[in-house]
């Protein structure tokens, strides 16, 4: 993080947003305080806490992938939430801490993944000695595991001592046996072949119990619960040595890692590093005087407010101070206005931004320059096929003039509107792309007019279809 100065930031979000440079330089400014207050002293640094943003816009102009970009720019943890999925402490639904605990489970799932990855190698060795097994098992012999396996078998304790020269020449042709299959695995000529491994059942029956119920955290607490007394259930499969390469792999690195590290230092990053996006905001705003508690906003804001203002919440890897987390909340407030909240809550959202309507030329900008560009999505997409397409600036000025039309004339979806309309100009195309024998195909403004003008032309329909 200390390498990105703001500007740097800013440099890296034009790659796939467009416009908004505002929303960016807020972003990055907040991304860089928290570089600046990691550099204090500890008695300073309890006392700077991060200034959480509020994104203004309609829907389509880029506030969620700003936040998404953002996050995944520095590694951090992230997440996503609807605040009308919640309701308040005490009635049916998701109450807001939940917020805190996906997170952290996020950033868990962020650092055992590096861990895994720094012991991928050892993992692979010892997976390739459990392929091994499955094709010839080892020269060790199995020794009586207790007195009733022995009672049952019919053997003495004194047998295993007996024949120790017989067992001697029946391991060094075994030996032998397993290093011709070690070098056939090494050579890569068993990558195809079928056997049968036994894998942990990850299926879960018990949180569908609980699936809708906004209880889901009690059946998994459950879950873990008799996991702890009950053995974990396998299952039989029949997969390629490829296959079960991977599978192994995972399986010994979960072994190799230590799960309470990887959970230690997963709260200290979610505490410190951790990025909630609130969407939908302004639908829990309050639009007039109410008679009564309103469970679904008001009742839900003053939840929020401990969680944002700094708090310590208790989940099952142990409890998640707030303080530092960094909270960008949005909406569109077509309805209600920011001042709509209560004035605890707006408070703890010191630094607006509001974002701008596109217009024509931020259309033709999201079709070309962005490294995910919708336009290079679907020429990559048919070159699969085979085919070819390119695009004139004629035919790109007038996808994004219709864009702009349609937004304007109907619903203001903004960029997902260009979505719509490239699905619609190009059906044709993709639904005969396997049969066409043309490969190469010129997309101009004739086409786009050919395929769209009747449907932007007629608004009643444009209402269906686009």
């Amino acid at each position: 993080m200390s390498e990105l100065t703001p500007r740097q930031i800013v440099n890296e979000l034009d790659k796939y947003i467009i416009g908004q440079r505002q929303a960016k330089k807020s972003v990055a400014i907040a991304l860089r305080n928290r570089w600046r207050s990691k550099q204090l002293s500890d008695e300073l640094r309890e006392e700077v806490i991060p200034k959480n943003i509020l994104m203004i816009g309609p829907t389509g102009v880029g506030k969620t992938e700003i936040a998404r970009r953002l996050a995944k720019l520095v590694n951090a943890p992230f997440i996503k939430v609807e605040a009308t999925k919640f309701t308040e402490v005490g009635y049916v639904g998701r109450d807001v801490e939940s917020m805190i605990r996906d997170l952290v489970e996020t950033a868990i799932r962020m650092v055992k993944q590096v861990k895994m990855l720094a012991v991928n190698d050892q993992a692979r060795t010892l997976a390739d000695e459990r392929i091994l097994e499955c094709f010839r098992p080892s020269a060790k012999k199995d020794s009586i595991r207790n007195p009733f396996e022995m009672l049952f078998s019919g053997t003495s304790l004194g047998h295993a001592g007996n024949d120790d020269k017989a067992e001697e020449t029946v391991q060094t042709g075994e030996t032998n046996d397993r290093e011709y299959w070690r070098r056939r695995l090494e050579d890569g000529e068993l990558e195809e072949e079928l056997i049968e491994v036994l894998v942990e059942d990850n299926s879960n029956p018990m949180l569908g119990m609980f699936a809708g119920s906004g209880v889901e955290e009690m059946g998994m607490g459950i879950q873990d619960m008799l996991g702890s007394f009950l053995p974990k259930k396998q299952k039989k499969r029949k997969v390629t040595v490829e296959s079960a390469r991977k599978i192994f792999t995972q399986e010994e690195a979960q072994k190799l890692i230590d799960m309470d590290e990887v959970t230690t230092n997963a709260i200290s990053l979610a505490e410190n590093y951790g990025i909630i996006f609130l969407d939908e905001i302004d639908k829990i705003a309050g639009r007039g005087p109410s008679s009564g508690p309103d469970v679904s906003r008001e009742g839900v804001q003053r939840d929020i407010l401990p969680i944002v203002e700094g708090s310590t919440v208790v989940t099952k890897h142990g409890p998640v101070k707030t303080d530092h987390i960094l909270f960008i909340a949005a909406g569109a407030f077509h309805t209600s206005k920011p001042s709509d909240l209560i004035p605890e809550l707006q408070g703890r959202f010191p630094i607006r931004v509001e974002l701008n309507n596109l217009v024509k030329e931020d259309f033709r900008q999201i079709l070309t320059e962005p490294e995910n560009a919708l336009i290079k999505q679907y020429t990559s997409l048919l070159q699969t096929e085979g085919i070819e397409i390119t695009f004139s600036d004629d035919a790109i000025d007038e996808l994004a003039e219709i864009a702009c039309q349609v937004n304007d004339q109907t619903e203001n979806i903004g960029a997902r509107r260009l979505h719509t309309i490239l699905e619609k100009l190009l059906e044709d195309l993709a639904f005969d792309a396997p049969d066409i024998p043309e490969k190469t195909i010129a997309i101009n403004r004739e086409y786009v007019n050919d395929k769209l003008k009747h449907i932007v032309v007629n608004q009643d329909l444009s209402h269906f279809i686009l």
